[in-house]
């Protein structure tokens, strides 16, 4: 009796483990779904810009010297040609001296000879010399006065000191901008696109721009002018946006551009994550069905479906890679957010 209840109480372990592996492999796998939406769809084209003014000129030294002297005009409005800073010219105003004071020596010389010629006592090639002598002086002054003014830093335009740079007693490098001049309206933005999405940009495109400056606020822009020569080594092309009078955007800057380069309206969309290149998995009466899907534009709000789905369609989302066609499934409550 005792060895028949062993046998029928292993009996109904086997059979509940076999019940129970049965049900393991059988049972519907849990998924998530979402239904598609409709909404705008916009196929964009990204860079990264910076506030420019349209008009505007950045000033650098010529030579490297000291800084003497600055206008303290930062803000200020000023004409071409206003003296904007002085650099040290003791040096070379002793050296225009001293040219001054060998000039005159070589007149005085070129007279004394012109009178022994007058008497016979020189000869003209001598007084030939002597006037040559004068002349290489004369040319010598002349290019170091006009060297003189290359210490005098001077607005080649009109308009604001949009920044002071110049410090008195700084040393001003060469090809260091001190001063950036110009009128503060209108601006641009200059954004370096890339050559792969060139192609797709074309003048009068409109465009977004996002400021952290300026967060949620919307930032119009237009396509004005697209660099014909690319930079080969950062394979892109310089795209100068025109932005409006009244924009809140300030000089300097930094921007995310989104050019604007088609938009579809009440365009069905999905979430990126429900697909799988053009592949979508649908819940049908607690099965997974494949689903082959026509896609358009890829953007932020979405995938934009062109055929395949519907709106009454419920997609597993993320895409199951490791799901089979015909499997069946159960829709899960929704995760927390």
């Amino acid at each position: 009796m005792m060895r028949f209840l062993r046998y029928l109480l292993s009996a109904l372990v086997l059979a509940g483990a076999g019940y129970g592996g049965w049900w393991y492999y059988t049972r519907p796998t849990v998924v998530q779904v979402v239904a598609p939406s409709r909404g705008d769809a916009a196929e964009i084209v990204y860079a990264a810009g910076v506030v420019e003014p349209r008009t505007w000129a950045r000033i650098t030294p010529s030579l490297r010297e000291r800084i003497v002297e600055e206008c303290d005009c930062e803000g200020r409005t000023i004409a071409k040609g206003d003296v904007l800073a002085r650099m040290d010219d003791t040096l070379a105003q002793a050296q225009l001296s001293e040219m001054h004071v060998r000039l005159k020596l070589a007149n005085e010389e070129y007279n004394r000879i012109a009178i022994l010629v007058e008497k016979n006592t020189m000869s003209q090639q001598a007084l030939e010399r002597a006037a040559s002598e004068v002349a290489q002086l004369e040319a010598t002054i002349s290019g170091q006065q006009a060297r003189l003014e290359s210490y005098v830093i001077r607005s080649p335009v009109g308009g604001q000191v949009l920044r002071d740079d110049a410090e008195v007693g700084e040393i001003a490098e060469l090809n260091q901008p001190l001063f950036w001049v110009g009128e503060p309206k209108p601006l641009i933005v200059v954004a370096e696109v890339n050559e792969e999405n060139i192609p797709r940009v074309a003048a009068e495109q409109k465009a977004l721009l996002r400021s952290d400056a300026f967060p949620g606020q919307r930032l119009d822009a237009t396509v004005a002018q697209i660099t014909p020569k690319g930079d080969p080594v950062s394979k892109t092309y310089r795209v100068r946006f025109s932005v409006p009078d009244d924009s809140p955007l300030l000089i300097g800057m930094s921007v995310d551009v989104n050019v604007i380069i088609r938009v579809s309206e009440r365009a069905l969309l999905v979430p990126s994550v429900a697909l799988s290149g053009n592949r979508a998995f649908v819940v049908a009466t607690g099965v997974a069905q494949r689903r082959d899907v026509t896609t358009g534009i890829r953007g932020a709000n979405g995938i934009e479906v062109l055929s395949g789905l519907s709106e009454s369609d419920r997609l597993i989302s993320p895409y199951p890679e490791d799901l089979a066609e015909g499997a069946k499934v159960e829709i899960g409550p929704a995760p927390a957010t």
